[in-house]
């Protein structure tokens, strides 16, 4: 089972957070693949899912995924395997200059 941490900027997202960043959200969700893992935390959040993927299943280019404090290589193929205490944390990605 993984460990998926939602960056609290993303909590606005949710409904029980009212429309306001609050706390990092902590769930842990069965799966063996990034992809599978991202379908359990929509099931509970479906909300979320437009924001982190869009249309194609691509993770959007303003969001970042990190599983076990590595960045995911592939964002138009989030289905990479995960270790059986995977730790994956899905934040905003931040650019500017």
């Amino acid at each position: 089972m993984a460990k998926v941490v939602l960056a609290s900027a993303l909590s606005r997202w949710l409904p029980e957070a009212g429309g306001k960043p609050s706390a990092d959200i902590v769930v842990d969700v069965p799966g063996s693949r990034l992809d599978q893992v991202l379908d359990g935390v929509f099931a509970r959040f479906p909300n979320l899912r437009g924001y982190v993927l869009d249309e194609h299943g691509t993770v959007r280019h303003h969001v970042a995924i990190f599983v076990d404090g590595t960045a995911i290589a592939d964002k138009r193929r989030p289905a990479q395997a995960l270790g059986e205490r995977a730790e994956v944390y899905v934040m905003q990605a931040l650019s500017g200059g």
